[in-house]
C-alpha cells in the first residue's frame, strides 16, 4: 500500500515537472556579419523550398553586399519586385540619390527613410522575429555590416474573401460575413463602428503555430476591468498551436464543466459591432471567421440580428418562438415519457385509449422507445453534415422518412413516439446559435432518464437542477443569467420582448458600468403621433 502510494505521488511529480513551463532561451541576435547571417537563414530554411533568399549588391561601386528574405505565395510578389528590389538596386545606385554619399553606417537609416515605398517597416534585432516576420508574409531586409534588419509589410496570400455567412443567415439585413484573413475582418467591423476609439490590439499566441489575436473594443463604453481580463486569460495560454477560436475559447472560459457556451461567438460584423457597441469585447482569431465575444449571456442565444431589423412586435413574437421551441427541444420527449408512463390521468380518455391501441404491439417502454428514435435522428443528422452537400440533406431528410415509417410498421416504436422526437428535432433546428443546440440535445438525454425514473417529478427536479446551474455561471465575471437573475428591470427591455428602438436608450448596466446612456431617452425621441 505505501509502495502504491510512493509510486503515485512520483508520478503526479513528472506529469507537474512535464506541464511546468519552460523558461524561455535568450534571443540570437544579428551580428551584421553578412556571410554568418545568410548562412544562419539558408540553415534554418534549408528544407523549405518556398522560402526564397535572394541576394544582391547596392552602392555605386557594388561594394555593399544586402539580401531580401520572403516566402513566396504569403508575400505578394508585384510588391517586392516594384517596391523593394527596384528601389534599393536601381534607384539607390543613381548618381544623383545623395544616399551613396552618405556616410556607410547611416545607409540602413536612410533606406528607410526615403528608399522604401512600402507602407509599414519595422526594425528586427534577433533571429527569431526574423523568422517569424518572413514565415508571416513579411518581406525581411538585411544589409551587411548593420546588426538589425528591416522587416517591410508585404502580405498578400489568396484567401476566400467577404461572403455570405452560412452559420447565421437572415432574411433583412447585411450578406457580408467575415472570412479567414485577421486584416479583413478588423476592417469589417471598422466600416461599422467610424469611432477613434475602437481599440484593436493585436498579439501572438502559439508557439509554434505563432497565430494572431486581436482584442477589439470601445474605449470609453467598454468596462476596462474585463478588457484587463481578458488580456490576462490570453497571455497565461501556453500552448503548441492555435488553429481555429475554439482553442481560445475552451482555454479562457470561466466554467469548462458546464454543457451551455459562456462565450458568444459570430461569423456576421453587424453582430459584432452590435456587441461592441453595448461594451463587449471581441476576440478575432487569424484563419476563422469565428470571432468570440464576451462577455457572454444566457439569453444572447436567442437573439438574431434580424430582430433589430424589424419591428418591434414581430421581433417580440419571434423571441417568444424561439423561448417555446427551447422548452419543446428540452422537454418534449421527457413530458411524453412521464405522462404516458406514470401520470396517465392527465390524458383526456380518448387520447389515451388511442395512444395504448399505438402501443400495443410495440416491445419497448416509452423510455426506450425515445431513446431508440432519438439515437437515431442523431445519427441521421450528424450524417447530413459531414456528407457532401449536394446529397447531404438529401440522405437526412429521406433517410429520416423511411426509417420512422419502417419503425412504424416493423412494431418497434409507436407513431406517436415519431411525431414527438419529429416535432422535438424540428424545434431544435430553431435555435440561433449551434453550440447552445448542441447542449440541448445533451441534456434532453438526462431529462429523458430522470421522466423515465420518477416522473413530473424528476422534471422538476432536473429544471430545478438547471437553474441552479444556470444561476452559478459567470462570463468573465458577469452572471451568466443577468438581466433575470439578478433581476436588472431596465435591462428587461431587450431580452424575451424587445421594445421599439426608441426606448432602447441604455447599455446593458452589468456589461458597461462606465458609460450606460445610448442615446436620448424616450421622451425626447419617442414620434409624436401623426408625426
Amino acid at each position: 500500500m505505501n509502495l502504491f502510494r510512493t509510486s503515485k505521488k512520483s508520478m503526479r511529480e513528472k506529469i507537474k515537472k512535464s506541464f511546468e513551463k519552460e523558461e524561455p532561451s535568450s534571443p540570437e541576435f544579428i551580428t551584421g556579419i553578412f556571410s554568418q547571417d545568410l548562412q544562419r537563414i539558408n540553415q534554418t530554411f534549408e528544407k523549405s523550398s518556398d522560402v526564397v533568399v535572394r541576394t544582391f549588391t547596392i552602392g555605386l561601386d557594388a561594394s555593399i553586399h544586402a539580401a531580401i528574405i520572403y516566402t513566396d505565395g504569403l508575400a505578394d510578389s508585384t510588391v517586392i519586385q516594384n517596391f523593394i528590389l527596384e528601389s534599393l538596386m536601381i534607384d539607390i545606385n543613381q548618381k544623383g540619390s545623395e544616399t551613396v554619399y552618405h556616410p556607410r553606417n547611416k545607409i540602413i537609416q536612410r533606406v528607410k527613410d526615403s528608399i522604401l515605398t512600402v507602407g509599414k517597416i519595422t526594425d528586427i534585432k534577433d533571429f527569431e522575429t526574423l523568422f517569424t516576420d518572413v514565415l508571416s508574409g513579411n518581406t525581411v531586409i538585411l544589409i551587411e555590416g548593420f546588426c538589425e534588419a528591416i522587416s517591410a509589410s508585404t502580405a498578400g496570400w489568396e484567401d476566400r474573401g467577404v461572403s455570405e455567412p452560412t452559420s447565421q443567415t437572415v432574411v433583412r439585413g447585411p450578406r457580408e460575413g467575415f472570412s479567414e484573413n485577421l486584416r479583413t475582418n478588423t476592417a469589417l467591423v471598422r466600416r461599422k463602428i467610424k469611432d477613434s476609439n475602437l481599440y484593436c490590439e493585436q498579439k501572438q499566441i502559439g508557439k509554434v503555430t505563432k497565430t494572431s489575436i486581436a482584442i477589439m473594443y470601445i474605449n470609453g463604453i467598454v468596462n476596462d476591468k474585463v478588457v484587463k481580463e481578458v488580456h490576462h486569460r490570453l497571455d497565461k495560454i501556453d500552448i503548441g498551436g492555435v488553429l481555429e477560436s475554439g482553442y481560445i475559447e475552451e482555454l479562457i472560459q470561466d466554467d469548462t464543466f458546464t454543457p451551455f457556451p459562456t462565450i458568444f461567438n459570430s461569423e456576421r460584423p453587424d453582430v459584432v459591432a452590435a456587441c461592441l457597441l453595448e461594451g463587449r469585447v471581441a476576440i478575432l482569431v487569424d484563419g476563422t471567421p469565428f470571432v468570440l465575444v464576451v462577455p457572454s449571456l444566457f439569453i444572447q442565444n436567442f437573439q438574431v440580428p434580424e430582430d433589430y431589423y424589424q419591428r418591434a412586435d414581430i421581433s417580440s413574437l419571434l423571441r417568444l418562438l424561439r423561448v417555446i421551441c427551447f422548452l419543446i427541444a428540452l422537454l418534449g420527449p421527457s413530458f411524453y415519457i412521464a405522462v404516458t408512463t406514470y401520470h396517465q390521468e392527465m390524458l383526456p380518455t380518448p387520447l389515451l385509449i388511442s395512444l395504448a391501441a399505438q402501443r400495443e404491439g410495440v416491445p419497448f417502454p416509452a423510455f426506450v422507445e425515445a431513446v431508440i428514435m432519438e439515437v437515431a435522428f442523431e445519427i441521421l443528422r450528424e450524417a447530413g453534415i459531414r456528407m457532401p452537400r449536394a446529397v447531404g440533406q438529401a440522405v437526412s431528410i429521406v433517410g429520416a422518412l423511411v426509417l420512422g415509417q419502417a419503425a412504424v410498421e416493423a412494431g418497434i416504436v409507436s407513431a406517436s413516439m415519431v411525431i414527438v422526437v419529429s416535432l422535438t428535432a424540428i424545434a431544435n433546428f430553431v435555435f440561433p446559435a449551434y453550440n447552445m443546440a448542441i447542449s440541448i440535445r445533451m441534456l434532453r438525454f438526462g431529462m429523458m432518464l430522470l421522466s423515465a425514473s420518477f416522473g413530473l417529478y424528476g422534471i422538476t427536479v432536473g429544471i430545478l437542477a438547471l437553474l441552479l446551474h444556470l444561476n452559478s455561471l459567470r462570463s468573465f465575471g458577469i452572471p451568466y443569467m443577468a438581466p433575470i437573475s439578478p433581476l436588472i428591470p431596465d435591462d428587461l427591455k431587450d431580452t424575451v420582448i424587445r421594445f421599439p428602438q426608441w426606448a432602447l436608450f441604455s447599455r446593458p448596466r452589468l456589461i458597461s458600468q462606465k458609460n450606460i446612456k445610448r442615446e436620448a431617452p424616450p421622451a425626447a425621441s419617442r414620434p409624436e403621433p401623426g408625426k
